[in-house]
């Protein structure tokens, strides 16, 4: 993983998107203090996250940007609602990723068969790698 400075974004971007909807849920925000957990951020930085933003650090890998994307999935439906609101958004955070847009509609229209709305990760990873071929 990156640097720290790149662990705060990603962290930042998660709490901005996770408060698309002008809420942060409980289900949110454990969700997002373990991945903050499993990114070596502590409780405290994280906390400190929820008041200020972090400066927004672009991902450098494709990779990197893809696992970021999926993080955002999973946030979307950790509260077991998905609104259009979200939709869009995530489907508009995986563009300025640079993700094809193909791939994005494709992984936001599948996830539906699976349960919990969780697709494994090698599902999207070969979502992505066929729109990269």
């Amino acid at each position: 993983m990156g640097t720290y400075k790149e662990k705060l974004s990603i962290l930042s971007e998660m709490i901005g998107f996770a408060r698309v909807d002008h809420s942060l849920k409980q289900s949110e925000y454990e969700f997002l203090l373990k991945v903050a957990r499993n990114l070596d951020v502590s409780k405290e930085v994280f906390d400190g996250l929820l008041k200020e933003k972090s400066p927004k650090v672009r991902l450098k890998t494709q990779a990197e940007r893809i696992v970021q994307f999926h993080r955002l999935i999973l946030l979307m439906n950790v509260d077991q609602e998905q609104h259009k609101k979200e939709i869009n958004t995530l489907y508009n955070i995986g563009l300025k990723m640079g993700l094809p847009p193909a791939a994005i509609s494709q992984v936001l229209e599948i996830m539906h068969r699976y349960p919990n709305k969780i697709i494994p990760p090698d599902v999207l990873i070969n979502i992505f790698k066929a729109h990269y071929n």
